[in-house]
């Protein structure tokens, strides 16, 4: 169900308001409405006492006004997970599923005051040396390449064929990963958000990403991560491995269940259908109500204090219900919060619009008479406290007598060297991974 839905009674399997129990962000009754639990949410105040996993328990501010207000107030909303009251005191299962998203990190996410200002600035000043254009071919060969999988066969999932894949191999190509590297990134974060051991998915990636450090400190090339190294910021070895995991992790989850919803919406809503150039409206509307991330931006209070009517420890978890905020906010149609707000707000917007319009441009130009090929109704959801993403995404198309190619014309400077075989530390092996495949299908 969208964001239309008003419903102001207690949605199935939600723990009546008042009586002390926590409301369940997760199973398959919050995945199947969300947004019929924020209505009801909504009703009784701007915060609401909420269970993100089994023994996981935290305040979730649900209104949009409330939420802006605690973005955009550092100085009593800490972002250090190091004070998390619960997780200090032994409260937090050490197998929770959710902990791996939540656990400190020396990264900008989980830092405040200078410590976040050194190292957000690292950031922002790396992303912003991205080459627009030679981003626009990359997603180019890499969206015909996942279509030349599935084009000659005319029907896709164009959740797990498409829009899981493409933000993987972007985020590969922007931070310079080689192959064997690459595909243990893509594993890692699958693992991670799709809550299969997560714990040891975290594991990988963190693994792989301290490799791609090891190797970049003496081969440095033109990529985010060789970048990153070379700021004035001075990032050592360890903060290097976090803010790399931070990127390639938090950013290729959301941007998967952006070009997921974004091409849902577009499927499954009438005013679409049949006009052109309404990717980007698509988009806007995606992020106001069905947005990738939904309950996230994890904030602890400085001390004890009083929040929009509701009485807050020190240490308290407390996150922002983006998806609930946004509908009840107001104003132009980029005012939403699914990019956050304040100092964490995300920063690397912009390019992620840029890849999910131009991801499904390129789809919709392939296979121009794609469809669902299942009832709108009949699609689930992925259970889970943070994201809004489909399961799955059946569609139906035309079959291509030809799959796409390697674009002829790519410059060799856009074109990575021959995958090369080297072995970084352990994980998941196979005969050739999913970067291997892409990077040895661009080589012909």
């Amino acid at each position: 169900m969208d964001a239309e839905s008003t419903a102001l009674v207690p949605p199935p399997g939600c723990p009546a308001h008042g009586t002390g129990e926590r409301i369940p962000l997760y199973g398959p009754q919050f995945a199947a409405d969300p947004q019929a639990y924020y209505a009801y949410m909504r009703h009784f105040g701007a915060t609401t006492p909420v269970e993100l996993s089994p023994g996981v328990e935290a305040t979730l501010v649900t209104d949009y006004t409330a939420a802006l207000q605690l973005l955009q107030d550092p100085s009593s909303f800490r972002k250090d997970s190091r004070r998390w009251r619960d997780l200090n005191e032994g409260r937090i299962p050490a197998d929770s599923p959710v902990l791996p998203l939540l656990a400190y990190r020396s990264n900008c996410m989980f830092s405040d005051g200078v410590e976040h200002l050194r190292l957000r600035q690292a950031v922002t000043d790396s992303l912003a040396r991205i080459d627009t254009r030679r981003l626009t071919q990359r997603i180019g060969q890499i969206s015909d390449y996942l279509i030349s999988q599935f084009s000659a066969r005319g029907s896709a999932d164009l959740v797990g064929e498409y829009s899981k894949q493409l933000p993987l191999f972007v985020f590969n190509e922007l931070f310079g990963c080689p192959a064997d590297i690459g595909d243990r990134v893509l594993f890692g974060i699958s693992g991670m958000f799709d809550g299969v051991n997560a714990a040891r998915a975290a594991d990988v990636l963190m693994q792989a990403a301290a490799d791609l450090v090891t190797l970049k400190r003496s081969r440095p090339g033109e990529d985010v991560t060789s970048w990153l190294m070379q700021h004035e910021a001075g990032l050592d070895n360890e903060e290097m491995v976090h803010q790399l995991a931070l990127l390639l992790g938090a950013g290729a989850e959301p941007l998967r269940n952006l070009i997921g919803n974004t091409l849902h919406r577009l499927l499954t809503h009438d005013q679409y259908a049949h006009k052109g150039g309404l990717i980007a409206e698509a988009l806007d509307d995606t992020l106001w109500g069905n947005p990738p991330l939904t309950n996230y931006a994890p904030h602890y209070p400085a001390a004890d204090m009083e929040f929009a009517g509701t009485k807050l420890e020190a240490g308290e978890l407390v996150l922002v219900s983006i998806a609930a905020a946004n509908t009840g906010g107001a104003g132009s149609n980029r005012a939403h919060l699914a990019w956050s707000a304040g100092p964490h707000a995300c920063p690397s917007k912009e390019p992620a619009r840029h890849i999910t319009v131009t991801a499904i441009e390129n789809l919709l130009n392939l296979l121009p008479d794609i469809e669902l090929a299942v009832p709108a109704d009949s699609l689930t959801w992925r259970p889970g406290p943070f994201s809004r993403a489909l399961s799955a995404l059946p569609t139906r198309f035309t079959p291509l007598q030809e799959t796409p190619r390697p674009a002829s014309a790519a410059s060799s400077a856009a074109r990575p060297a021959a995958p090369a075989r080297e072995e970084h530390g352990t994980g998941p092996r196979k005969e050739r991974g999913l970067w291997s495949s892409f990077l040895t299908w661009l080589a012909k």
